[in-house]
Order: structure tokens, then sequence, then C-alpha cells
């Protein structure tokens, strides 16, 4: 009967050690300035797209040449940040197209 019991309060020690919360970290973020640009143009776009690389490295960070593990995060961080940035940039300059002022000219005889 007591191993019955020392086996049984075994079994029950994992149930009664607490539970280590996983934190997720918080998605960091930085902003792309992009007022000083002319969006319109191609080289005004080329600009964004340096800058919004740029704040993607600054976000995405790096890892040590040793972590192959976290080399992949970094990349894949990257990948996904840079696809989600370049789409909002994409609407950011189709908007700016838009708002070209309307030429209105003659036709000449």
């Amino acid at each position: 009967m007591p191993k019955l019991l020392i086996l049984a309060a075994l079994a029950a020690a994992p149930i009664a050690q607490p539970v280590t919360a996983q934190t997720t970290p918080a998605p960091r973020t930085t902003v792309v300035a992009h007022a000083d640009l002319d969006l319109a143009t191609e080289k005004g776009a080329r600009t964004l797209d340096r800058r919004i690389w740029r704040a993607v490295v600054s976000v995405c960070g790096t890892a040590p040449d040793y972590d192959l593990e976290g080399k992949n995060d970094v990349r894949e961080c990257r990948r996904e940040t840079r696809a989600l940035a370049s789409a909002e940039a994409q609407q950011v300059i189709a908007d700016a197209a838009r708002a070209r002022p309307i030429r209105v000219t003659t036709r000449a005889k």
C-alpha cells in the first residue's frame, strides 16, 4: 500500500508544477517617412523602397553566424515584413499617382 501511494505521488508531481508562461514578443514597429518624396516618379519610389528595406532590417534584427535557426528566423521575418510593407507602399504610390493634377489643354488648330 505505501508503494502505491508513493507511485501515485510521483505520478502527480509533474501536474503540480507551475506552468511556465510563454510570452510572445510584441511586434517591433518603425515608421518610414515619405512626405519628402515625390512618389509619382520612379526615383521617389526607389528611394521609398530603400527606406523600407532599411526599416525591415532594423525591425527584424540580425542573428550571429553560428545560429542557423536564428538566421532562418531573421530571413523569414525580413521576407514577411518586406512583403507587408511593400504592399502598403504600393498603395501609397498608387494614391500619389492619382493625386496628380489633371491638365486641361486645348487642341491646336
